[in-house]
């Protein structure tokens, strides 16, 4: 037989093209009208009322981030009378760009929402059965987001239609179509049908006879076809396929479980109150399609998402709860956001996991089971025993797919967290969280699945996201033709719980994964747009403050709490945690609300802690320190206030060529250029420098990444580096020496002292950063000698290599840390801390002299040109620190200290007790609060934090009834190694890294 294989795709190609074109026939024009909104989205309402001029297709519409409500008009015909009949809307939709650009809700007069509009979804039912000279009303909301992403796919060149300042007024659209049509459903019947087959047959061997009958079946199934009269001779086309389409799937065939999804980012590309209207548009495209789909069921993260519909749409909101109540629209994930994982603290991962539980749980009685973050930028190993605290039981991402090193070994496994907790994890092998359940991702996910003959299921989330817009009929319809049909994996769609559940229960040996799931790809993320990461930074430690002072306040002076505010404030930060708001990795207009908002939480946080504190102090003028840190500091004790200690003053002298900063626990040199040449600990009297070498050296490098510019920092950037060694001025000031350099457009200014009484050499850094397209990094050449860094991460620390031995070793060269970095050796270990700063690398470098040292790098600013064209000019502030001769603990103990400075108020002079104190020196509390449910009970949260098993005790400074464990909604939480021993306290046996909840019920 002759291989004609390529002549029957490209006839089916063809053939469908004109196909296409006759699914709608007996097209009308309507009556089209228009009103633009001036400014921001009005309510529906005011959009419906307003005064509407004519309009008409080919005119011009939509200035960026603008609203433009469209009327539309039209009787229906009498020939169109009993047909289905569809109204078909062309605002300028780009096909290839969904949920990018532009998108409507559509209304009736009344204001019901019908569905919403995009790219792949242009039409709006009018009637299953139209009536004859019938009038028909409805209302778009068309929004004119401008398109960010370039013509030829993810470009990402710089843009000024990032932000309504740069953005202009020029209309960037224009109406191609608006018409009344009927809809031809054996034509659109016949369109699915030869989808299918011809997607399957291309994915298939050339040797495979299936792939050859379906073929054969799709030639003859066109040779019916009358080009002329599709809609007469598609049922004829359709009888040639019945027989290839009833064919059963094989009996090993992959089996996908299909999930309607729509990942809608809360912010990215559009401001937050875009996403807000993107959700409406896409419940209420999913609503209007489950009530021609019973079949369909849809998943959709984030409690702040459906608190968005419930706020603002109430009317699609109410379609939702009834969906939810069939169990058909499936509340998942159980985060406030879909997070961030890397650079949110330990109390605020918590924090997403309890807001986003309670919430489904109290509005709709639902407790999710899942973790569901497809699209974060790597997970932190503190993750999986976080997951196991909030009571859910699996995780799911497809991120790592994105891997450009090393392809990850599992679809399906156990991952263990830093605590030994494991969670059954699934990873999509469909590499999508936006299947369009084509032919060629189908078999792909079957192909590509790693765990073939012990397990046989896979997840696929189907549905345009990102931007949204969710499934589509054509896709359900492909589903539906999958479901068990010869040549594919078998296609069902169902819940993913169910998915779970099964998954799990068929593979109850999968393999285990231990530690952080690093993602080998935008690793600049932890650096970019640094007042959003410092926003987040402080705002958390601002709201621990607020929480441990109002809690003391309201136990120890009898003070009200102020939970409503704190729920309120907690929710502001969770939402700018999203996964493209913290990295940086939205347009400016997101980054520039960000900073606005992080500075109003300060300012009311700040508000809430000074009455707490006022409450606490009393009267008098004696200066009170309080200690948020969960160590003593300066005779106060963690957690308490007390009258300031007395620690020794701290000495500066010039002595050669520079200064020499000595505090009685550290000595410091700084030369001429501004650099630390010596930094000694004088507990050990060891060098901390490498010989020859000189700490907090500046360095700047050419960033340019190949492919996405605010989130990735490519390994070439290593290949030219300029040391920044000239100063301006170097002098000697009160407790200091301060240093300004020049370079480029830029200038930095350091102030470098010793704090008194602590053994750290502090460098308080403000830059005016005018550079575009460069890494400003601050070194550290440490004469230490090892194989790994320690990291902080949340709730405890993680190791990760300095060498590049392997290809998984060689892809961390830029890693994120929290508040420290610890190198060391036996007897002598150094730390680097920070105030703000996530990005660092870690390098061995050749010591003068033989062996080698150890180089920590912060990463502390970047100038990329996409999303946001200026992102990070401008003036920053930011804190770093080196602390000599550190332990672990004592790199714990100054991240705290850097990050909470004392507070001193002027009161009566009696200390404040803690409300907690812990009896060993590494289990630290993270939290102490009043409970959720304004019960008045005490709940502290804490942690083994330096990777041992240990046994201690808490005991609290005031009258309760008793204490128990409880999971992250504080519910009671049977915890092995947790007892209330009454007046003894709660003694606690912990294994490393373990994070536990007691929650006090007050006497």
């Amino acid at each position: 037989m002759h291989d004609d294989r390529q002549l029957i795709e490209g006839r089916l190609l063809r053939t469908l093209q004109r196909i296409e074109d006759a699914v709608w026939s007996s097209p009308v024009p309507v009556d089209l009208a228009s009103w633009e909104a001036p400014g921001e989205p009005v309510p529906v309402a005011e959009g419906l009322a307003a005064a509407y001029e004519p309009a008409h297709v080919g005119q011009r519409w939509g200035a960026p981030w603008g609203t433009t409500w469209f009327r539309v008009r039209v009787q229906v015909p009498e020939s169109h009378a009993g047909r289905p009949v569809d109204l078909r809307l062309d605002l300028g939709f780009d096909p290839d760009r969904t949920g990018f650009h532009v998108e409507g809700l559509v209304y009736r007069a009344d204001g019901t929402p019908v569905k919403g509009l995009n790219p792949r979804n242009q039409w709006v039912r009018v009637a299953d059965t139209a009536k004859g000279g019938e009038e028909v009303e409805l209302f778009v909301e068309a929004a004119s987001n401008p398109l960010l992403l370039g013509g030829g796919g993810f470009d990402f060149r710089p843009s000024p239609l990032g932000d309504p300042e740069t953005a202009g007024r020029e209309p960037r659209y224009r109406v191609e179509r608006a018409e009344l049509a009927v809809f031809e459903q054996e034509v659109w019947e016949l369109q699915q049908d030869l989808e299918v087959l011809g997607q399957l047959a291309v994915e298939l061997p050339v040797e495979d006879a299936r792939r050859w009958q379906l073929l054969r079946s799709l030639d003859r199934a066109m040779d019916r076809l009358d080009v002329a009269d599709l809609a007469g001779t598609a049922s004829e086309a359709r009888d040639e396929l019945k027989d290839v389409l009833a064919q059963p799937a094989r009996a090993s065939a992959h089996r996908i479980s299909a999930v309607g999804h729509a990942h809608i980012d809360s912010a990215w590309l559009w401001p937050v109150r875009e996403t807000v209207r993107k959700v409406a548009r896409t419940c209420s495209n999913v609503v209007a399609l489950m009530d021609d789909h019973p079949e369909l069921v849809y998943a959709m993260s984030s409690a702040q998402q459906f608190a968005w519909l419930k706020e603002h749409r109430p009317e699609v909101w109410a379609g939702v709860v009834e969906r939810v109540r069939e169990g058909r629209f499936v509340p998942v994930g159980g985060m406030w956001v879909e997070s961030d994982t890397n650079m949110p603290g330990g109390e605020a991962l918590a924090r997403q996991l309890n807001h986003g539980k309670r919430w489904f749980l109290d509005e709709l009685g639902i407790e999710t089971r899942e973790v569901w973050l497809p699209d974060s930028f790597g997970y932190t190993a503190a993750l999986p025993q976080l997951v196991a605290l909030s009571g859910s039981r699996w995780f799911l991402t497809q991120k790592i797919s994105w891997n450009t090193t090393n392809r990850f070994p599992h679809h399906s496994f156990r991952w263990e967290g830093l605590d030994g907790t494991r969670v059954f994890t699934h990873f999509p092998p469909a590499d999508t969280y936006g299947s369009e359940v084509s032919g060629a991702e189908v078999a792909h996910a079957a192909r590509n699945f790693s765990d073939k003959g012990d397990a046989t299921r896979s997840l696929l989330p189907f549905g345009w996201g990102d931007g949204g817009g969710g499934p589509t009929r054509e896709m359900l319809a492909r589903a539906a033709r999958l479901r068990d049909l010869d040549g594919s994996a078998r296609v069902e769609v169902e819940r993913p719980d169910r998915f779970f559940e099964q998954a799990e229960a068929e593979y109850p040996d999968a393999p285990i994964w231990v530690g952080e799931l690093y993602l080998e790809m935008h690793r600049g993320t932890y650096t970019s747009q640094a007042r959003t990461k410092q926003g987040n930074r402080r705002s958390e430690h601002l709201l621990r403050e607020a929480e441990l002072w109002a809690s003391t306040a309201a136990v120890r002076a009898g003070a009200a709490y102020p939970s409503a505010a704190l729920d309120r404030l907690w929710k502001v930060v969770l939402l700018h945690q999203f996964h493209d708001i913290l990295p940086g990795s939205s347009i400016g207009w997101v980054h520039r609300e960000a900073v606005e908002a992080y500075a109003a939480v300060a300012a009311e946080l700040e508000g809430i802690i000074a009455e707490a504190q006022r409450a606490l102090a009393g009267a008098g003028d004696v200066e009170v320190a309080f200690n948020a840190t969960p160590h003593e500091r300066q005779g106060v004790a963690a957690l308490g206030a007390g009258p300031v200690g007395q620690v020794a003053p701290v000495e500066v002298h010039s002595e050669g060529d520079g200064y020499v900063l000595d505090n009685g626990l550290v000595t410091a040199r700084v030369d001429h250029r501004g650099l630390l040449t010596s930094v000694v600990d004088a507990a050990s009297g060891r060098e901390s420098l490498a010989p020859g070498s000189a700490g907090n050296l500046l360095q700047v490098h050419p960033d340019t990444p190949v492919r996405f510019d605010a989130w990735d920092v490519d390994p070439h950037y290593r290949n030219v580096v300029r040391d920044l060694t000239d100063a301006e001025s170097v002098e000697a000031v009160e407790g200091g020496v301060r240093v300004v350099r020049r370079f480029g457009q830029s200038t930095v200014t350091q102030l470098v002292t010793l704090p008194a009484g602590q053994a750290r050499v502090d460098v308080d850094t403000e830059v005016d950063w005018r550079e575009r397209e460069q890494i400003l990094k601050a070194g550290f050449d440490l004469d230490v000698t090892t194989d790994h860094s320690t990291s902080e991460v949340q709730f405890g620390h993680m190791h990760r290599p300095t060498h590049s031995n392997t290809s998984w070793d060689a892809a961390k060269f830029e890693v994120c840390a929290h508040r420290w970095v610890h190198v060391g050796e036996p007897g002598f270990g150094a730390a680097v801390v920070n105030d703000s700063t996530y990005g660092h690398d870690v390098t061995r470098r050749d010591r003068e002299g033989g062996g080698t040292t150890t180089q920590v790098r912060l990463s502390l600013l970047r100038a990329p040109q996409s999303p946001d064209p200026v992102a990070d000019l401008g003036v920053h502030r930011l804190r770093y620190a080196l602390v000599p001769g550190a332990t672990i603990a004592d790199a714990v103990r100054e991240g705290y200290r850097v990050n909470l400075p004392v507070r001193t108020v002027r009161g009566s002079g009696e200390p404040v007790e803690p409300l907690v104190i812990v009896e060993d020196d590494g289990v630290w509390v993270e939290a102490v609060k009043l409970a959720d449910d304004g019960s008045g009970d005490v709940v502290v949260r804490l942690y083994e934090g330096l990777g041992r098993r240990c046994t201690t005790r808490v005991r609290a400074g005031f009258a309760h009834r008793g204490a128990y464990a409880v999971d992250l909604l504080e519910r009671p939480l049977e915890t092995p190694g947790v007892a209330d021993e009454g007046d003894a306290g709660v003694a606690l046996a912990l294994r490393p890294f373990q994070v536990v909840t007691l929650r006090y019920s007050r006497a």
